[in-house]
């Protein structure tokens, strides 16, 4: 082995315990960014599956007959 060889050799064993941490940091932080984008994924999916399910749905309506207040308007009118 040439010297730079050996020198770079004896740098990366020196720094190894600095390197094997910043690099499991960086596992850590990678794995969570990844955990973090699928619950995001998951979540979206699942919002825009249930909005489509909801639109499918017949929507209610309801109906009111006013006429019998417009007959008690009428006799409260007509007494006077």
């Amino acid at each position: 082995m040439s010297q730079e060889k050996v020198d770079r050799y004896k740098k990366e064993k020196a720094n190894r315990k600095k390197i094997m941490k910043k690099e499991k940091v960086q596992y850590i932080i990678r794995r969570c960014v990844v955990a973090v984008l699928a619950v995001a994924l998951v979540g979206w999916i699942g919002y825009s599956a249930f909005r489509v399910y909801e639109d499918s749905r017949p929507v209610e309506t309801a109906e009111v007959d006013y006429n019998a207040i417009t007959d008690y308007e009428t006799s409260l009118n007509t007494e006077e």
